[in-house]
């Protein structure tokens, strides 16, 4: 058979497959089954091509986007002499098998051009900037989930000048003056199973006159857990710190706790009210649906939202529930599956990045009563390899839609804007971009963005460890909290 290119490389799947009995189209109901029944005859094992066009260049590409693909093979091309599969093949198949393209893609790219690396001197140059890396925390963490700091300016018996540390087993530890401190006496008692344990650390911005500190941790109820969010204060205790003063921010209903071990969230952020200048405090925070997919559509229900309050846990009476006996009336925003993301952009945009299932990680500009759609529409499929569901509603679901989707998943996790520190700037090229980080992906992103639109996405590091968050310090460098290994990590300017 000759070689193939364009739309005719794709039309040939269709003529090298195999049929079952009765003359309908080989199925199985994983991607990879429908793959094997009806493309790899021609296109490859891993889509590195045979008798077709390989399907990992771009040659093959039918148009820019995957809605593309999907239409092409759905609706076949006559010309070409493609048939169409959705004659053979739920739209959910057809759409678990751009998933499974897109995995095999990102495979052989990785495999032919590696990961970010430095030169002879330990240099990372990328399209704006060159940075080092340098080990700040490297050891006596256990599964770091966040850091965050706080200024010089805080008064004496307080933080100063300190990193605060999780670690998801349930300890915070202050990280002063080079040296990592003993777990903080008194903080609260955690869930610490599967994916619970104690999660993001949050110093309110005027940490240095009141001196709070927010936690986000999963709550224990007899078997059951869910996320809670709490502040308190940390002071000095002899050679060490306690924390005292506790209040509750946000606790569910008891009732509503799970016994499930997975998508707590949760991350916390702060924004003046209506980002005025001189606007009051509000704290939002995301909280996972508990694998509850349905729950993330309910608002009688608090699985799957982001969460606005004022800072000391009060309801703002501009919430777009309150009022409602069927809502809980902090929610912001509903239809979250796993939200471990969260910032304010430079604008004053809220933004978070959330688990997909297996592929459609998802970067979401956060609106006022917005519905972001899961588990109604997805762009991954089931990590059991079936398919799942497709990534476009209908017009009367009033879904908002992500403003970028990774495929395949780097299972995303921490989330911040590079902005100047009250120490200085360290990347002034990357001012007001986007960093994500993600945990099996092993990845930091740089994401540009120009209105709702990432106009430029770059690799800064990969392949140092699971990434758990991502924060912009003090002195405007970029730090990094790794799993395996436990480290925290400082992307440090190079001139």
């Amino acid at each position: 058979m000759p070689r193939l290119t364009g739309l005719a490389a794709v039309c040939v799947l269709a003529l090298c497959t195999p049929l079952a009995p009765g003359g309908a189209f080989a199925q199985d109901s994983g991607a990879t089954g429908l793959w094997r029944a009806n493309c790899m005859a021609c296109h490859g094992q891993n889509g590195q091509g045979g008798n077709a066009q390989s399907m990992l260049d771009d040659e093959w590409l039918v148009g820019p986007t995957d809605r593309d693909l999907f239409d092409a093979t759905k609706k076949g091309i006559v010309e070409s002499g493609m048939p169409a599969y959705g004659e053979t093949m739920k739209d959910e198949q057809i759409w678990a098998l751009v998933v499974h393209i897109r995995e095999m893609r990102a495979a052989d790219r990785r495999e032919r051009l590696g990961s970010p690396r430095p030169n002879g001197e330990g240099v990372f140059t990328t399209q704006h900037a060159r940075f080092r890396i340098e080990r700040v925390v490297t050891s006596g963490l256990e599964t770091p989930w966040s850091v965050d700091f706080v200024g010089a300016a805080a008064p004496e018996g307080l933080l100063r000048d300190a990193m605060l540390v999780t670690s998801r087993s349930g300890a915070v530890k202050v990280w002063k003056d080079g040296a990592l401190s003993g777990a903080i006496e008194g903080t609260p008692a955690v869930r610490s199973r599967g994916q619970g344990g104690m999660m993001d650390v949050a110093p309110h911005p005027e940490y240095a006159t009141n001196g709070w500190v927010y936690l986000s941790f999963s709550d224990a109820n007899g078997r059951n857990g869910f996320t809670k969010v709490v502040r308190g204060r940390v002071r000095a205790d002899g050679d060490g710190w306690k924390w005292t003063d506790e209040e509750v921010i946000f606790k569910a209903r008891e009732s509503h706790y799970t016994g499930g071990d997975i998508h707590f969230g949760s991350r916390i952020v702060f924004q003046r009210r209506n980002n005025a200048a001189d606007g009051e405090w509000m704290l939002f925070f995301c909280m996972g649906e508990r694998g509850m997919m349905d729950l993330a559509q309910r608002l009688d229900r608090p699985n799957g939202k982001v969460y606005r309050f004022h800072d000391d846990g009060r309801i703002p009476d501009d919430n777009p529930f309150v009022g409602r006996d069927d809502a809980y009336e902090g929610v912001w925003s509903y239809g979250h599956r796993n939200p471990q993301g969260l910032c304010f952009d430079l604008e004053g945009r809220l933004w978070d990045t959330e688990h997909g299932p297996r592929g459609g990680d998802e970067l979401n500009l956060v609106q006022k009563g917005a519905n972001y759609g899961w588990p109604l529409v997805s762009f991954g499929i089931n990590y059991s390899d079936a398919p799942f569901r497709t990534p476009w509603p209908s017009e009367d679901q009033g879904i908002t839609m992500p403003v970028f989707v990774w495929l395949p998943s780097i299972a995303a996790c921490g989330l911040d804007t590079v902005r100047p520190g009250w120490g200085g700037e360290a990347f002034p090229a990357w001012k007001g971009d986007l960093v994500a980080g993600g945990l099996a992906g092993q990845t930091v992103e740089r994401l540009r963005i120009s209105g709702e639109t990432v106009v430029e996405r770059e690799e800064l590091i990969h392949g140092m460890g699971r990434v758990r968050d991502v924060v912009t310090g003090p002195d405007g460098s970029v730090y990094v909290v790794l799993n395996q290994p436990d480290h925290v990590i400082r992307l440090a300017p190079v001139e």
